[in-house]
């Protein structure tokens, strides 16, 4: 094993380079370039310590040339960032193919936005027209309520639990609601993204 700088390393093979080359019939020799636990250069002819070979070195030809760059084993992190980057890549990949599969042209897409969002504005119509007939309903009840309060008569329960129930049908429709806006704008954002995603790729 030889510890030296670059140039030592020239003036040595310009020394005994060509008997290395003959000991070996002519058989082409390399050198192992790398850096010890001390900071010191070694040029091994034997090969790279398992200890250091993780840490980058480089293979020389007879002449002392570079002939190959072992770079530096990655540490854990980066690995784990190059397994979730080709995750991420595959995910996308496969989002693309089903993307040109379903649209043709970002017209389609556009097409596909308008009926979606027109479903959603059906459902939100319909449920709003339903709270205003609950609305009436309730009116109804309560009058009849107040009837029976002035006739000097406590409020049936029958009537008190159709109140109820009417109430807790308005709430149930006002998430109803609720749910269908948040889905007309998750469902907008979506196909102004699949519009613009779809639009680079058939541009390509």
């Amino acid at each position: 094993m030889l510890k030296m700088g670059t140039v030592a390393f020239c003036v040595l093979l310009g020394i005994g380079g060509v008997a290395s080359v003959q000991a070996d019939d002519g058989a082409d020799v390399v050198f192992y370039r790398y850096v010890d636990s001390r900071g010191v250069t070694v040029i091994d002819r034997q090969g790279v310590p398992a200890e250091y070979s993780g840490k980058g070195y480089e293979v020389l030809n007879q002449r002392g040339r570079v002939i190959q760059v072992v770079p530096l084993a990655p540490t854990a992190d980066q690995t784990r960032e190059a397994q979730a980057a080709a995750q991420a890549a595959r995910i996308q990949s496969e989002a693309d193919a089903q993307l040109t599969h379903l649209y043709s042209s970002v017209i389609d897409v556009d097409r596909a936005r308008t009926r979606k969002l027109a479903e959603l504005d059906a459902l939100i119509s319909v449920a709003e027209g339903n709270i205003q007939n609950l609305k009436a309903q309730q009116a109804s009840l309560q009058s009849q309520a107040a009837d029976q309060e002035r006739a000097g008569h406590p409020v049936q329960q029958n009537l008190i639990d159709q109140m109820g129930d009417v109430q807790d049908q308005q709430q149930d429709l006002k998430v109803d609601i609720l749910r269908y806006q948040t889905a007309r704008q998750q469902a907008d954002a979506e196909f102004t993204q699949d519009r613009a995603r779809l639009q680079q790729l058939l541009s390509q």
